[in-house]
C-alpha cells in the first residue's frame, strides 16, 4: 500500500516562513512527477509547483513564483516545498500529490497526502 505522508504545516505571521515535507511510503516500483496543490475555504483546489522525476523541469502558480520552492530528494522518496514571504492569501490546506508504479508492468497512478494545514495571520 503506497502512501504519502506530509508534515511541516502550522500557523505563521506573514513574512514568515514553512517548509513542507512529504515522504512516499510503502512498496513501489518509480515515482515520476511530484506535485504540490492546495486549497483554500471555497476554492478549488490548485497546483501549486511541481517537480519532474529527476528534478530538472520546475512549475511553478504565478501566485507563488519567487517566494517558493520545490525539491525532492529520491534518496528519500521525498518532496520538499519551502515557502517564503508568506501571505494570509497563502492560508489553505497544502496537499501533496505523486504520479507512482507500484510495479515494472503496472501504470503510475495517482496518489495524494492527507493534507496539512497552513495559516499566515497576525
Amino acid at each position: 500500500q503506497v502512501q504519502l505522508v506530509e508534515s511541516g504545516g502550522g500557523l505563521v505571521q506573514p513574512g514568515g516562513s514553512l517548509r513542507l515535507s512529504c515522504a512516499a511510503s510503502g512498496s513501489f516500483f518509480s515515482i515520476n512527477t511530484m506535485d504540490w496543490y492546495r486549497q483554500a475555504p471555497g476554492k478549488q483546489r490548485e497546483l501549486v509547483a511541481r517537480i519532474s522525476s529527476g528534478g530538472g523541469k520546475i512549475n511553478y502558480a504565478d501566485s507563488v513564483k519567487g517566494r517558493f520552492t520545490i525539491s525532492r530528494d529520491n534518496a528519500k522518496n521525498t518532496v520538499y516545498l519551502q515557502m517564503d514571504s508568506l501571505k494570509p492569501e497563502d492560508t489553505a490546506v497544502y496537499y501533496c500529490h505523486a504520479h507512482i508504479a507500484s510495479s515494472l508492468v503496472v501504470p503510475y497512478n495517482h496518489y495524494w497526502g492527507q493534507g496539512t494545514q497552513v495559516t499566515v495571520s497576525s
